[in-house]
């Protein structure tokens, strides 16, 4: 496919149907006319590059995939507007479902045909990943498109850059997310936990919340998460919690708000490209320019003051900006991109798991019961906690704490779909994958398949990941490729210890001090997205204070 690309492609048809041009009306400019009926070197021209793109057309639309395609004997829906771009718009319904819908249709299909045109393919069964996700995963980089997108959100950081340059940053990265750091870190987050919880107090006294006991927990987990990785990604403190508005919070807010005119900015972004789309006269072009500019902009003084700081006060904290900035290794313009990564990636995708922790919990009080007599019985209330507690040792052992959070984000991964593009003609588990094809990977359809998780994939069942009053790493599940929230291989969520250590403290100062329900009809907390999935219309919860 790599060559047929090459020759088809636009440029080059374009670029052929000039030169034929310029030929027929140099050699045969008497008798292409009356052959064809043409009367000027325009028409000539003009027929000769559609007569170009036709043949493309039929080329790419029946040639190839009913007669040379490696692809063309998958089953699969095949159309024209793939479900990829589809789920990010549907209705009514998570967008995840599409997904479940397509591998119950094709029980027996490992890889399902997405494309009319054999240009897209989905991944159904856990045999392929290991080549997709390990040993091949540098034949396979994100999609032009989505990174074209993406990288105006995430710069060009560990999770948009590809082959050796991915290789580079994420071993120079590697040493901020080690196990003995994130147990360093454990007091910190606790600390954030603890305000969040206060703050979440004080606004039933004085703010939302006053008279209804009703506030939106979505707000409260973005301004938690930010601080947190505010301190551990720059040394930096952003106290979110304790200002009414914050700049580089309402920039994320709205890039990542799942409004419908946003998705369908992304869904087109998706489908023909930012470049195009940004010819159109639509107003989210203008927001989508603002808002990336605006974020660009607020992180360069930070890096400057970074900077500064370890040049001239001898900064030693051991933040992921510091120690890139201390290799050596990076220009200005590529740490900017780091920070821009590490803050997107490191406090809304925790922020969206959090809250929809929070909603399953108000689904099923039942866990919510449990759970808070196990923190009370692992954590006393009169207990002391301070930089020596060993907060790790207490809470990484607890079954219901770890248990839920691992069903939260089986159930809800917060990147619910990945697409990964050939480079060059490979093949997974055997099945040739031409340059040029997009996989595509839906973490909520394997972590919901009833063939993987059985009968009760769907529902929120924290035993699954309890063996013996101990917590289990797998779930129950019988391969790690059957549980994909974080990925596997070189391209895995480098700060999956990270996320799960915040997790855990912030779910435990939650449980603490309140008790919750929903304050919304549950018909209305859908997941939505083009990035992480958070609930459409924010989640609205009734807290009850416990600790006064």
């Amino acid at each position: 496919m790599g060559v047929a690309a090459q020759i088809f492609s636009f440029p080059s048809l374009t670029l052929a149907a000039a030169t034929e041009s310029l030929l027929v009306i140099k050699f045969y400019a008497d008798v292409f006319p009356r052959i064809f009926n043409l009367n000027t070197h325009l028409d000539i021209t003009a027929v000769i590059f559609l007569a170009n793109y036709a043949f493309a057309a039929l080329f790419w639309g029946l040639i190839y995939p009913r007669l040379l395609s490696p692809l063309r004997h998958l089953d699969g829906p095949r159309n024209l507007v793939s479900i990829t771009h589809r789920s990010l718009v549907v209705k009514g319904r998570p967008g995840g479902d599409l997904f479940l819908d397509l591998d119950k249709k094709y029980p027996d299909e490992e890889i399902l045909n997405l494309s009319a045109f054999d240009f897209q393919v989905l991944i159904t069964k856990p045999r392929m990943l290991s080549d997709l996700l390990v040993h091949k995963a540098y034949d396979f980089i994100k999609p032009p498109k989505l990174s074209e997108l993406l990288r105006h959100i995430l710069g060009d950081g560990l999770v948009m850059v590809e082959g050796d340059q991915h290789k580079f940053l994420r071993k120079n990265t590697m040493p901020a997310f080690s196990f003995r750091h994130i147990k360093d870190l454990y007091p910190m987050m606790w600390e954030k936990s603890v305000l969040m919880s206060k703050a979440l107090q004080e606004a039933l006294e004085d703010g939302e919340g006053k008279n209804t006991g009703v506030i939106d927990l979505s707000n409260w987990t973005s301004k938690v998460t930010l601080d947190i990785i505010g301190v551990a990604g720059m040394g930096r403190e952003f106290n979110t919690l304790k200002k009414a508005e914050d700049p580089l919070l309402g920039i994320y807010e709205q890039l990542l708000e799942p409004a419908p005119a946003k998705l369908i900015f992304a869904m087109s972004s998706l489908l023909f490209g930012l470049s195009f789309v940004r010819l159109l006269p639509w107003k989210m072009n203008n927001l989508f320019k603002y808002l990336t500019t605006t974020l660009s902009n607020l992180c360069m003084p930070m890096l400057q003051e970074k900077k500064d700081a370890i040049i001239n006060s001898k900064d030693d904290h051991f933040d992921v900006l510091s120690l890139l900035i201390k290799s050596g290794n990076f220009t200005d313009p590529e740490l900017k991109d780091q920070l821009l990564t590490f803050l997107a990636a490191g406090h809304e995708t925790t922020s969206s798991a959090l809250s929809w922790a929070c909603y399953l919990l108000a689904k099923y009080p039942e866990f919510q019961n449990t759970l808070r007599e196990e923190i009370r019985h692992a954590l006393p209330n009169d207990s002391e906690i301070d930089q020596a507690t060993d907060l790790a040792s207490i809470f990484e052992p607890l079954p219901y704490l770890n248990g839920i959070m691992n069903e939260t984000l089986r159930l809800y991964p917060t990147v619910p779909l990945t697409m990964r593009q050939a480079i060059r003609d490979s093949n997974l588990a055997g099945q040739d994958i031409p340059k040029g094809v997009i996989v595509i990977l839906s973490m909520w359809q394997m972590n919901r398949s009833p063939e993987l998780w059985g009968p009760e994939a769907g529902e929120f069942r924290p035993e699954r990941w309890i063996t013996a009053g101990k917590p289990n790493s797998n779930g129950g599940a019988n391969s790690n490729y059957e549980f994909l929230t974080f990925l596997h291989g070189p391209r895995s969520c480098i700060g999956q210890g990270f996320a799960k250590a915040e997790m855990r403290c912030l779910l435990a100062s939650m449980i603490r001090n309140f008790s919750w329900e929903l304050a919304m009809d549950d018909s209305e907390i859908l997941p939505r997205g083009a990035i992480t999935i958070k609930p459409s219309n924010g989640l609205l919860l009734k807290l009850k204070p416990l600790r006064v």
